[in-house]
């Protein structure tokens, strides 16, 4: 019975993470993403995958931690693709801003 519990648990808590890859990849933009916050949960998964093989309690719910930390991963790829993609536009307004202005005759 825990293992369905825990099963549920992961499950619903696993259903934010596509949602969260599309929000992020859609927003180009790593603002309002937190990498701390990322890495935060992906220890947590790897805490929880390790607590199993170190218990013995190899099974189908260390499938579905499987499932959850390659969504994780997937919202830090993004995440350092958004902060390129920002850290591209702030050149990009520097470049424009220290440009001379050019007069037309």
């Amino acid at each position: 019975m825990a293992e369905i519990l825990e099963s549920i648990m992961l499950i619903c808590f696993g259903f934010s993470w596509p949602i969260s890859v599309v929000k992020n990849y859609r927003a180009k933009s790593a603002k309002g993403m937190s990498l701390a916050f990322i890495l935060l949960i992906i220890t947590g998964y790897i805490a929880g995958i390790s607590a199993k093989f170190i218990n013995n309690q190899i099974n189908y719910v260390l499938v579905i931690y499987f499932i959850n930390v390659v969504m994780v991963m997937m919202n830090l790829i993004i995440y350092f693709y958004n902060s390129h993609l920002d850290h591209k536009r702030e050149q990009e307004g520097t470049k424009k801003a220290t440009l001379p202005k050019t007069r037309v005759a």
